[in-house]
């Protein structure tokens, strides 16, 4: 039998949560350290099997990055349903996937760099308080209005009224490296009930070009809770959203809703029985958003 005739090896699929310490927290992602062998479609297949909202593999980083500093990889996100540019939970639970397996460095803290269809990410892992936390910082956000009718749809979808929106926060689409719609409710009740038309939420983001819609409640200056339909990955709701959390940092700025320093507190998934803790950090001069959070192994399954 010549080496071609031998049975392939399936990858190794890792379970990761992101931006919690408890594996029954956060979002879980799948995560293929070495996927050089695998192409879109066995990584479509993997993530589709998973069911997870989205799922990384890496391969070897462009011949640009191949020598610069810090580690550098490149970095492909697969939801159950198609390829999408860049996902941020994914991210954190790849990078402290590295960090556990020896890759960055023997203390496992340290630089990463990942090519993303969206553009380059830095990512940095650290220990804090015993934990190890990937801050990653986004390519350069955009914000934009949100059309009338388009507002107007989505809110119907989700079976919201313009009652149900917080005034002081306009609707926007926020980018840092996919496409959000942010909406802004006026109460915490509002957001914690969601039930919407899937389907009809799906062709509006299509159409849209969106990744998820992300839905906010302020709690205080710099306190939200936010949750994350994601219809076109194919599943009800992201339970921690590191591309919204970017995006909504981004927005928060450009609205004027917070300073242009700033450490925000995003709580997600508590009403999805997941909590998780996303951390976003505005620096002044610099117009990228960095988000951050822990994350943990899930026990492989018996």
């Amino acid at each position: 039998m010549t080496i071609s005739d031998a049975p392939s090896v399936p990858p190794e699929v890792l379970r990761y949560t992101a931006f919690s310490t408890d594996p029954a927290g956060g979002n879980p992602a799948g995560v293929v350290l070495d996927a050089a062998a695998l192409d879109g479609a066995a990584m479509l297949a993997i993530a589709a099997e998973l069911g997870y909202s989205e799922s990384a593999f890496i391969t070897p980083p462009p011949p640009e990055l191949a020598d610069g500093p810090g580690r550098a990889y490149s970095i492909r996100y697969f939801s159950p349903k198609a390829e999408v540019p860049f996902c941020g939970h994914a991210t954190v639970a790849t990078a402290i996937a590295l960090a556990e397996a020896g890759e960055i460095s023997a203390s496992g803290t340290g630089d990463l760099v990942f090519a993303t269809r969206a553009g380059i990410v830095p990512v940095t892992v650290a220990r804090v308080d015993g934990q190890l936390r990937a801050t990653l910082t986004s390519v350069e956000p955009a914000v934009e209005e949100a059309g009338e009718a388009d507002v107007a749809e989505a809110l119907a979808a989700l079976g919201w009224t313009a009652a149900d929106l917080d005034p002081a926060s306009e609707p926007r689409i926020a980018f840092a490296g996919a496409r959000h719609l942010v909406l802004t409710a006026a109460t915490r009740s509002r957001l914690a009930d969601l039930d919407y038309d899937f389907v009809r939420l799906e062709a509006l983001m299509h159409r849209l070009d969106l990744t998820t819609v992300q839905l906010v409640w302020r709690e205080s200056d710099s306190v939200f809770h936010v949750r994350d339909p994601f219809p076109v990955g194919g599943v009800v709701e992201d339970p921690a959203t590191g591309a919204a959390a970017l995006a909504f940092g981004a927005y928060a700025r450009e609205l004027g809703l917070v300073p242009d320093a700033a450490v925000l507190t995003l709580h997600q998934g508590a009403d999805m029985g997941r909590p998780g803790l996303l951390t976003v950090e505005l620096r002044a001069g610099d117009p990228r958003v960095r988000v951050s959070g822990a994350g943990a192994r899930i026990p492989d399954q018996a």
